[in-house]
């Protein structure tokens, strides 16, 4: 059975760092992988997902996988809220630091001379307005979150509260999905963990962490 695995990249990346990431996968579960790349600061969260779509359908396997890091989990989300127009093989989703409840940092930084500028159009559409999200059990969706509190989102106020550095843990969570994993690891480093790599192996072959 032939089985790709698709990585979805942050904001202000381009995927080329999830290299290391995706061929431990690749070795883990004899799969395939691609990395999606998508203008992150000039395409809204919408029209990102709806490529992430076309991409997905051009695609020639009999089990998918989608693995998304940061504001790439939303773009994930994002085209399976439009499920009525997607129509992909079997899979499971693995999301690393992905802000689900939100971004405190974000909000704080958009409040900055330029900060929505700098943000961009996916984190205007998705993180500086209240909304409410349940992940709806179109796939098993398994989280990891980060707890060591290094990086920028220190510097706008990602503080008092367990965190990567720049989501806190509490934002990492969503209602429906089917496992929440916290590790001790920053942001910035996730995709290059041998530990995240590991477990995030773990989940798509057999839909739980390794506890």
């Amino acid at each position: 059975m032939s089985t790709l695995i698709v990585y979805v990249h942050g904001l202000w990346l381009t995927g080329n760092e999830a290299g290391i990431l995706l061929r431990r996968l690749s070795r883990e579960l004899n799969a395939k992988t691609r990395a999606f790349s998508y203008p992150s600061v000039t395409s809204n969260i919408s029209d990102s997902a709806q490529a992430l779509g076309k991409f997905l359908a051009q695609q020639r396997a009999e089990t998918l996988h989608l693995v998304g890091h940061s504001l790439g989990g939303l773009v994930i989300l994002k085209l399976f809220e439009n499920a009525n127009r997607v129509q992909l093989p079997p899979g499971r989703i693995v999301l690393l630091g992905s802000p689900l409840n939100g971004s405190r940092a974000a909000q704080n930084l958009a409040r900055l001379p330029f900060g929505k500028k700098i943000l961009g159009r996916g984190v205007h559409e998705e993180l500086l307005t209240e909304r409410q999200r349940r992940w709806m059990g179109q796939r098993e969706l398994g989280v990891i979150a980060g707890s060591v509190g290094i990086g920028l989102g220190r510097l706008v106020g990602v503080h008092g509260a367990p965190s990567d550095g720049t989501v806190f843990v509490e934002e990492t969570r969503l209602p429906g999905i089917l496992e929440h994993l916290v590790l001790r690891i920053s942001h910035t480093a996730l995709p290059f963990s041998s530990v995240v790599a590991r477990q995030t192996a773990a989940f798509l072959n057999d839909g739980c962490f390794i506890r």
